[in-house]
């Protein structure tokens, strides 16, 4: 067999990993501390936080690298974006297809070299189960559907309300602050800021905690940046008392760096000004997050990542 042969060859079998893993994604399984628990009455009003912000097109995205034409990359064959309870999700940027690499949806049949590819190699394949929404061209001649101008507005339409929703979150009042290292806290709902301008998530997990309330609210505002974990040691976010995903909010000032080794989870929407970034190239499966993860002038990395997108 020639070079292209095996390369197309692993390529298929990739392929077929990451379906599974797409028939996998999204699933609590035992691990309701991390999702939530959904036997929560769901009683009360959001907190002190108020209500979540209005996500608008953006709610209907995993991950968003929109303005400047920044777009996404992914490394690895176990990326895996999908909604947390099967419903086709979103990943795009407002520049060119070109500027996505390392992904292929399921808008078309995947059977390479034919389907909505962007720029996959034998290493680096993300299945999205959903759309890839991009400014023109289309990514594959198979795929005449997407980089068009109407995923170009999709995508435009995602970033202006991925901004609506970081300036809101940045306007809340009220916020208390828990010092700058939220590792090893349990927080009630609400709003934090720290005094420093950044938050650290490391050491030992960060739970929040409900208290029965499913429709509790965290805003956790940053002047400056967001990091999860240290290398060698990665952090999670812990959901208790009936706690959802849909309800945690990251509004980053600078960039969201989120567990540079793999095996933690983090939870909520991640809004950054200056890029999102997950795992560091060469780390094994896997990095979660359970939300959404979009970058307002920078983009979006992610190394082997899976993310389950809640429900707006």
């Amino acid at each position: 067999m020639d070079r292209y042969g095996k390369s197309k060859a692993w390529m298929w079998f990739a392929g077929a990993l990451a379906a599974a893993f797409i028939a996998g994604c999204g699933k609590q399984g035992d691990d309701g501390k991390i999702f939530g628990n959904s036997n929560s009455s769901g009683a009360g009003g959001p907190g002190p936080a108020g209500a979540a912000p209005a996500l608008g097109a953006a709610g209907a995205f995993g991950a968003l690298g929109s303005a400047g034409g920044a777009g996404m990359t992914n490394q690895g064959i176990f990326t895996v974006i999908t909604g947390a309870g099967g419903q086709p999700v979103s990943i795009g940027t407002t520049g060119a297809s070109t500027t996505m690499t390392g992904f292929h949806d399921n808008t078309v049949p995947y059977v390479p070299p034919s389907g909505c590819i962007y720029t996959e190699t034998p290493l680096n394949i993300g299945a999205v189960n959903g759309t890839i929404d991009t400014a023109p061209p289309p990514p594959t001649v198979t795929c005449p559907a997407e980089g068009t101008a109407a995923t170009f507005a999709a995508a435009q339409a995602a970033a202006a309300a991925a901004l609506a929703a970081f300036n809101d979150l940045a306007g809340r009042p009220g916020a208390i602050d828990p010092g700058a290292n939220l590792g090893g806290l349990t927080l009630a709902p609400g709003v934090y800021k720290t005094a420093s301008g950044a938050f650290l998530l490391t050491g030992s997990d960060l739970t929040l905690d409900a208290k029965g309330n499913a429709n509790a609210v965290w805003v956790f505002q940053m002047a400056s940046s967001l990091t999860v974990g240290a290398v060698g040691a990665p952090r999670s976010v812990i959901l208790a008392g009936g706690a959802q995903p849909k309800n945690v909010f990251w509004q980053v000032g600078s960039a969201a760096t989120i567990n540079p080794s793999a095996g933690g989870t983090m939870v909520g929407s991640i809004i950054a000004s200056a890029g999102v970034s997950f795992s560091t190239a060469g780390e094994p499966c896997c990095n979660t997050l359970n939300g959404r993860a979009a970058s307002l002038n920078a983009s979006v990395t992610m190394v082997n990542t899976h993310i389950n997108v809640p429900a707006p």
